[in-house]
């Protein structure tokens, strides 16, 4: 759930996602046969390790949500190049993406679709310890912010200095890359860039209190889907069965975990051991009720939000064109969204 690794989205990679593109097919795996039903084999490519953003997908695979739908669902880490390139190029037909790489991808006509927004509100902001005096982006003045080297973490952290009054040239910003976030504000800089279902709950854990800045309380704009379920164009185009019968089975399980957070939370455990029990229950515990919010059923998108997050982009300059965001998401794959 790191935030670097979400937002790393270069010219290189982009292009890269471009040439890609062409390649796929489109085409799933071959069929497996389970319990006498010929089930269809598919992977879905997390962004990032394991977490309680990707838990429905992994209570929908244990409940056995994929199988009813006649899938046999694997899912996998990403490679060296992301997710984004491997649902771009077909190699797997679906992922989880974010809507910052997702509208870079559509400026160069990589066909990335959004298929639902996995929370329905931004809830990444800047966190700092409680003893860095940090309570509003004003106070960025004079500050050290630890940056992961994503293309528009300068534009927000300036953008929000000075909505609030005050001097972005007087933050002083620097790469800490994947360094881990608890090390790094307590040697190299003031506050960075978090998702608080993950590192802001860890510090509760932890006894760690932060000041958390959300991005989205400064502007509507940024309130950006984050992260998003992502096909390609060809999927759709090809095998709208199959985009069907993922979602609803995928769909069963964040509507599971947003009823069973404890549940859930054990299931994730199951499937990843590694990672922190305790950590894992308090940020699905934090992360349930958020996943649906105010929308009328997981996973709705508004077009607003696309646009909104796009023109912002084009207003600081991240954007060469606007790409036609009408194109880049689709809810009609949801239950009842026919």
């Amino acid at each position: 759930m790191k935030k670097g690794r979400k937002a790393a989205v270069s010219g290189l990679l982009v292009l890269s996602l471009a040439l890609a593109a062409g390649c796929g097919n489109g085409k799933t795996a071959d069929k497996a046969e389970q319990g006498g039903k010929k089930l269809t084999d598919i992977k879905v490519v997390l962004d990032w390790t394991p977490n309680t953003n990707h838990t429905g997908l992994y209570v929908a695979k244990e409940k056995g949500y994929y199988e009813q739908e006649g899938l046999n669902v694997q899912i996998i880490e990403p490679g060296a190049g992301g997710a984004d390139q491997m649902v771009a190029s077909g190699e797997v037909p679906f992922g989880v993406s974010y809507q910052e790489g997702l509208t870079y991808a559509r400026t160069q006509g990589v066909p990335l679709v959004a298929l639902a927004a996995v929370i329905q509100h931004n809830t990444s902001g800047l966190a700092s310890p409680v003893a860095k005096n940090i309570k509003s982006p004003k106070d960025f003045e004079g500050k050290i912010y630890g940056g992961y080297g994503g293309p528009s973490e300068e534009a927000v952290v300036r953008s929000l200095t000075e909505l609030d009054g005050g001097d972005p040239d007087k933050v002083k910003i620097v790469n800490i890359g994947e360094a881990d976030y608890f090390t790094a504000v307590k040697k190299d800089v003031d506050f960075s860039w978090i998702y608080y279902a993950w590192t802001g709950v860890e510090a509760e854990l932890r006894n760690e209190p932060l000041n958390m800045i959300y991005i989205n309380q400064f502007s509507d704009k940024l309130d950006y889907y984050t992260p998003l379920i992502v096909t390609n164009e060809k999927m759709i185009a090809n095998q709208p069965d199959i985009v069907k019968a993922f979602m609803a089975g995928t769909s069963k399980g964040y509507e599971y975990s947003i009823d069973h957070p404890d549940e859930a939370a054990d299931i994730l455990i199951k499937a990843a051991p590694d990672l922190d029990a305790a950590l894992v229950k308090a940020s699905q515990k934090w992360l349930s009720p958020r996943y649906k919010d105010d929308a009328a059923q997981w996973g709705l998108m508004k077009q607003e939000v696309f646009e909104g997050y796009t023109d912002w982009m084009m207003e600081h300059k991240l954007l060469e064109t606007k790409p036609d965001m009408s194109k880049a998401f689709t809810d009609k794959f949801l239950p009842g969204q026919e």
